[in-house]
């Protein structure tokens, strides 16, 4: 028969062995993980050289201060204006078709450039020249455009109006 057990000895390990063995832990760590490792620390040695490790390691130090002055900023009237306006904007842009938009900025940028042609050949043109300009498909186009663009501009106020009401 077996004796019977009167007593459990727990093996505690000593400090020692406990630091052996995190230390162990650690550095299987670093060699499964070299190449992250060493790429962190090109990252912070790049960090450290232009002087941005200073410059987080004070701000953090001085986080309350910033924290209050960013608040006291946020808190005027001002700076509500820009976030709500930073919204609608977004939304805006979120709204609108890409291709339409993109259709738009081209024709814009290829104003820009005949416009800046213009000014550099100084060209002054006659009435008689504008009014054939104004029969073009180009300027039918962009005048058809823009008084498209006007109507629903002016439908936009309206219906703002009338919404208020």
């Amino acid at each position: 028969m077996a004796k019977a057990i009167r007593s459990i000895k727990k093996q505690v390990p000593d400090k020692h062995q406990e630091q052996a063995d995190a230390l162990a832990d650690i550095v299987t760590a670093l060699a499964d993980n070299r190449d992250a490792i060493m790429t962190t620390m090109d990252i912070l040695k790049n960090l450290h050289e232009m002087g941005a490790l200073h410059a987080i390691s004070a701000a953090l130090q001085k986080r309350n201060d910033i924290g209050y002055i960013a608040v006291q900023q946020i808190d005027q009237p001002g700076m509500h204006n820009i976030i709500k306006n930073a919204m609608n904007t977004m939304k805006f842009l979120g709204s609108v078709n890409a291709d339409e938009l993109q259709k738009l900025l081209n024709g814009v940028s290829n104003g820009f450039t005949n416009m800046n042609e213009s000014i550099e050949k100084n060209e002054e043109r006659s009435l008689w020249q504008l009014s054939k300009t104004m029969r073009t498909p180009e300027a039918k186009a962009a005048i058809g455009s823009m008084t498209a663009f006007m109507q629903g501009l002016g439908e936009g106020f309206l219906d703002k109006k009338h919404s208020d009401h």
